[in-house]
């Protein structure tokens, strides 16, 4: 009786790690069935940067000569069908995907395979859209988030994390199936072209500064710096370094974020004057609780006055902040930007230890632009004008953690040989880094403290 084997996948670029993983399928079975995923599947599941288009992607499965019958995935939902209509044994995918489907258990046997390490990351070197090999500094929380998100970009491979506590570099490794633990920063460099920074703060700049002399590009975690003066240093060493340098506040590469954008500048709402914008999450704990780098504006405020540096621009008049911290606490845990604009304003709510409402509203002079919490996730927003029935209701797909659009953008700017993103250039990267910096040396202290004037 006659085993069926069926793996799904994009298949873009095929190499030698795909080869691997065709070839361990078939071990599994007599027939081998590959189905490669459509351009607007790929789209709907959230998968970016594809080089190839689906024909060229069905020939490097057939040139493989691994499978037995080639079909296209199309939609949500395709797998159980395919399952069941072809008598399917045993589905197959990749480790990246372990639990997810599981639901498929009553139907046939499900098998995960293990990922084939560092393989894809060297075979395609010669090619002109060949894999990014990307190296992680750090292994905290927002790291473990950034692998799995990068496996949703096509021609980018996370092979190597460095910790400056070795066990987690290991231990981190062997989670997230990576090639290499680094033992150091030099080594860790050794193997990548571009390196993911994140680790605190107060670290960045130093991390860059290796990576950068060692001629890697660099997509560091915001804020980039907490002091305008060294942004601009690290943008300027990159530039003389040809290299890329990007800061990732992945709402500003997010296309709902980008679309609700061009709106609020293309004049639908009139001339814009107002921002409000409300970012806060409650962490007991961690390096956000730290002095001198910890505190709500250092972490939250990037997200927060982005929208008023892409819409009121780089040179703000003034800037003041308001800021709650309790007797026991080190560092503030709220507080109220207020940022002058020559023709607007910006309220910026921040908090780490108090919550609230994750709203962002944008005022103009015929209407406005609302978009519920999360904001910074924005996949959905309102135009709303004095007459009710003219509200627009605008949808706009956003796909996990967000991440992964970051990860495209610094991507694409490495393959076309540019050094920056119009998405987040770097002189709004400085520009926000001085704003973070005035708020946070300039603030006024509400609560257990009293009002402390401007410092």
């Amino acid at each position: 009786m006659t085993t069926k084997v069926i793996t799904y996948g994009t298949f873009d670029m095929f190499h030698e790690g795909h080869r691997r993983l065709l070839e361990r399928a078939r071990e599994l079975g007599d027939y081998l069935i590959v189905a490669v995923t459509s351009e607007v599947y790929d789209a709907t599941r959230g998968k970016l940067n594809v080089q190839e288009g689906l024909s060229q992607r069905l020939e490097g499965v057939r040139r493989s000569g691994l499978a037995d019958e080639i079909i296209v995935e199309e939609y949500e939902g395709q797998k159980l069908h395919d399952i069941q209509s072809r008598e399917i044994d045993v589905f197959v995918i990749g480790s990246d995907w372990v639990g997810k489907f599981d639901y498929l258990s009553p139907y046939c046997r499900v098998v995960y395979l293990d990922r084939t390490k560092g393989i894809s990351s060297t075979d395609l070197r010669a090619q002109r859209n060949g894999v990014i090999r990307l190296g992680v500094v750090g292994s905290g929380r927002i790291a473990a988030r950034f692998v799995p998100e990068s496996r949703f970009v096509s021609g980018v491979s996370v092979d190597a994390v460095y910790s400056p506590t070795p066990a987690h570099a290991q231990s981190f490794a062997d989670k997230h199936e990576l090639a290499t633990a680094a033992a150091s920063v030099n080594e860790l460099l050794d193997q990548v072209d571009a390196v993911y920074l994140a680790t605190p703060h107060g670290t960045h700049a130093d991390y860059a500064r290796q990576a950068i002399a060692a001629g890697k590009h660099v997509l560091c975690e915001k804020p980039l710096t907490l002091s305008a003066t060294e942004t601009a240093e690290l943008y300027a060493l990159a530039a003389s370094a040809g290299v890329v340098l990007l800061e990732g506040i992945k709402t500003a590469y997010a296309p709902g974020f980008r679309r609700m954008l061009a709106v609020a500048q293309s004049g639908t709402i009139g001339q814009v004057v107002s921002i409000e914008a409300t970012f806060t999450k409650l962490v007991p704990t961690g390096r956000e609780q730290q002095a001198p780098e910890g505190g709500a504006i250092s972490e939250l405020a990037s997200y927060v006055l982005l929208p008023a540096v892409k819409i009121f621009g780089v040179e703000a008049d003034e800037v003041r902040a308001t800021s709650f911290k309790g007797d026991r606490d080190a560092v503030e845990q709220f507080s109220s930007i207020e940022v002058c604009y020559p023709g607007g304003m910006c309220t910026g709510r921040v908090g780490i230890g108090v919550k609230a409402e994750g709203e962002l509203i944008i005022g103009g002079t015929e209407g406005y632009l609302y978009v519920p919490a999360p904001w910074w996730l924005t996949d959905y927003f309102e135009i709303r004008y004095e007459n009710p029935g003219l509200r627009e209701r605008r949808y706009v797909d956003f796909a996990g953690d967000g991440l992964r659009y970051e990860i495209a953008e610094f991507a694409s700017v490495i393959r076309a040989g540019a050094q920056t993103s119009y998405m987040l250039r770097p002189e709004e990267s400085v520009a926000l880094a001085g704003l973070i910096e005035q708020a946070r040396a300039r603030q006024r202290f509400l609560g257990a403290e009293g009002m402390r004037g401007l410092g």
